[in-house]
């Protein structure tokens, strides 16, 4: 059996889990990288930790804090932990320097089932698709992103009400699980790979505030999946009389009842969003400038201009 010293290598609560499963299985993780601390909160001025280094520094664990990845320091600093294998879930894109350093390599945590879904935003993606399953893919980092050789997947079933939030946090135990498995199998020398499929290939690339505006030339079910697939973060949106609107769930109606990209409301009980083949009948969301809240919550402070329902 093989002696392992882990380094692991990741920064949100999606990471967390990953990293606690191998501490609680007695694994000796001699360091931990995690992003630097940043400003934020009202007013930027609070000073924030990355949910892996609150655990990390918890469990008095090494942290390693770089900007710059290909740094020397950082990179005389890692080499000095002496690790033979590094874990990465939810990290930055490593360069080959530090990916290469360990004897048995580097393996990542991908939220999908490679080769599907390669990129930033899987989990995103998959529910904007609709799809009906997801899972996660442990697999041996090389140079171009999300392409190297598979070792362990796992299957996750969408069901069709889940938000991203949802299947993202039902991913979490997974995910820790097949980190495990896939150490255990480095750990016994028993671990396979697999060549990905070429012809299998999606990409689920980053997404950005223009990526999230909501396209009402969609159809309603179209746009269900893609305002679910981006609940709770980064959010659904368009605009109310000017004002930007953040819509956090709605149920898809096929009924035509307005122009495309029109809003209809009786200002007490309902807004809807007409959109190609029928409307969206907007049940949480967020105006410009305000809190987050139910429909009927937010008829009773806005009123929509008279329109004909």
């Amino acid at each position: 059996m093989n002696d392992l010293r882990i380094v692991f290598m990741g920064t949100p609560d999606f990471a967390v889990p990953c990293l606690d499963i191998l501490v609680q299985h007695g694994y000796n993780i001699v360091g931990v990288v995690t992003a630097t601390d940043k400003y934020g909160g009202r007013g930027n001025k609070k000073l924030l930790q990355s949910a892996v280094k609150k655990y990390a520094v918890d469990k008095h664990l090494h942290v390693l804090q770089p900007k710059n990845l290909k740094g020397k320091r950082f990179n005389k600093e890692l080499k000095a932990l002496n690790a033979n294998l590094q874990v990465v879930v939810a990290f930055r894109m490593l360069p080959e320097m530090v990916w290469d350093m360990p004897e048995y390599g580097t393996f990542n945590l991908h939220g999908s089932l490679l080769p599907s879904y390669r990129g930033a935003a899987p989990i995103n993606w998959a529910v904007m698709n609709n799809e009906v399953k997801t899972g996660v893919t442990s697999f041996k980092l090389k140079h171009e992103i999300d392409t190297g050789d598979t070792a362990l997947k796992a299957e996750l079933p969408v069901y069709y009400f889940d938000s991203v939030k949802e299947v993202h946090d039902r991913m979490q135990l997974l995910a820790s699980e097949t980190i495990l498995h896939t150490v255990r199998a480095i750990e016994k020398e028993e671990i396979t790979f697999t060549k990905q499929d070429q012809s299998l290939v999606s990409h689920a690339p980053k997404l950005f505030p223009e990526t999230c505006q909501i396209d009402t030339h969609k159809t309603a079910s179209e746009l269900y999946h893609f305002i679910r697939g981006l609940n709770p973060f980064p959010t659904a949106w368009t605009f109310l009389e000017d004002l930007k609107l953040k819509i956090y769930d709605a149920q898809p109606i096929q009924e035509i009842i307005g122009e495309a990209g029109t809003f209809v409301s009786d200002n007490k009980n309902y807004l809807r969003l007409c959109c190609s083949d029928g409307y969206l009948d907007i049940l949480n969301l967020q105006l410009q400038g305000k809190k987050r809240m139910p429909i009927k919550d937010f008829l009773n402070g806005y009123s929509l201009a008279p329109q004909k329902s």
